[in-house]
């Protein structure tokens, strides 16, 4: 049962997921909304293809940050659930919002990234074996294509195969997240598949701007 502490911290992990890593990144230091530029995107991708690297992994840490941070406001609560599943679903509902937050930016009229970085941080929070094992797909494929899209929509497929097939989870909770992670990448990312199957999409090779 949702606890008003509870309650708290979902929207306090909503308002963290929601900072605007890209916009503030760009505006303060560049004088640009990266929304504005690129795939208008608020998110790290955007910022390396727009800004370049000094601006884009700054943004990308803190987008990962944020997400890692929210799972593990369950430690400041006073009142621990009592099961390690509880437990589990709490950091859940923790990281949800904060990938809610980030699609969709209180502070910057709701328009954010695809949270696929938040949701990486969400993921090395919960499950630190297989966010890693995802990462090497995603790196495997960007190195070997150039394509963030097309690395992020295969890190986020292999996901639920390492929990449940390889890693052999048996917390339903986890196995049913590992499930939605391909699902959010498949839904953000429909512009990109769409212009992966035309042969448009941009390849990034995050060099200087």
């Amino acid at each position: 049962m949702l606890t008003t502490e509870t309650l708290l911290f979902i929207l306090l992990a909503y308002l963290t997921g929601a900072f605007p890593s890209a916009v503030w990144v760009g505006k303060t230091f560049y004088k640009i909304d990266v929304r504005e530029f690129g795939s208008g995107n608020a998110g790290a991708t955007n910022t390396f293809r727009v800004l370049g690297k000094k601006a884009g992994i700054p943004v990308l840490i803190m987008d990962i940050l944020k997400g890692w941070l929210c799972v593990n406001y369950i430690l400041f609560l006073t009142t621990i659930p009592q099961t390690a599943e509880l437990v589990f679903e709490t950091q859940l509902a923790f990281g949800i919002a904060a990938v809610i937050g980030h699609l969709f930016p209180v502070y910057t009229g709701f328009r954010g990234g695809k949270g696929i970085a938040t949701l990486l941080g969400i993921l090395i929070g919960l499950n630190p074996v297989a966010a890693f094992f995802s990462i090497l797909v995603f790196v495997v494929v960007f190195i070997s294509s150039k394509y963030v899209s097309l690395g992020s929509i295969l890190a986020s497929i292999s996901f639920p195969i390492l929990v449940i097939f390889i890693l052999g989870s048996t917390n339903t909770s986890l196995n049913l997240f590992a499930f939605f992670v391909p699902i959010l990448s498949l839904i953000t990312h429909q512009k990109n598949i769409e212009r992966l199957l035309r042969g448009e999409e941009t390849k990034v090779t995050f060099g200087k701007k």
